[in-house]
């Protein structure tokens, strides 16, 4: 059964509420906790695949498109291995571009700055 729900506020059973708005526009639009060695998905929400294209350069690849570009991507990651400068650092839309079904994504060591897979990569897109 398909159908359409319009309501203007959000209430849960013990009275506390929230602006449809806020529902909509405060969510993410997408999020994955992926293995940066192999590009194995740990989890996921809107996301169908990750594409490797180089150590420390990956591709998210969204099951929905977004409704255009404008939105936000936070990264993140943790190496266990890495010690000292050589912790790991993660900055999205890294060289490459985002559009309403893909989204890059790069991984580096603190020393050098060079591109590094990382052990834990995670990533959130808000619109």
């Amino acid at each position: 059964m398909a159908g359409t729900l319009v309501a203007d506020v959000l209430q849960d059973g013990a009275g506390n509420s929230t602006a449809m708005d806020n529902a909509i526009y405060g969510s993410a639009k997408a999020w994955v906790n992926f293995n940066g060695s192999t590009a194995v998905i740990r989890a996921s929400y809107n996301v169908s695949s990750i594409t490797r294209t180089a150590a420390g350069t990956y591709y998210l690849n969204f099951t929905n498109a977004l409704v255009d570009a404008n939105y936000i991507g936070i990264a993140q990651v943790a190496n266990p291995a890495s010690t000292g400068n050589l912790q790991p650092i993660a900055m999205g839309n890294g060289g490459g571009g985002q559009s309403t079904t893909q989204y890059n994504v790069i991984t580096t060591q603190a020393s050098g700055y060079s591109y590094a897979d990382q052990t834990y990569v995670w990533v959130v897109i808000f619109r």
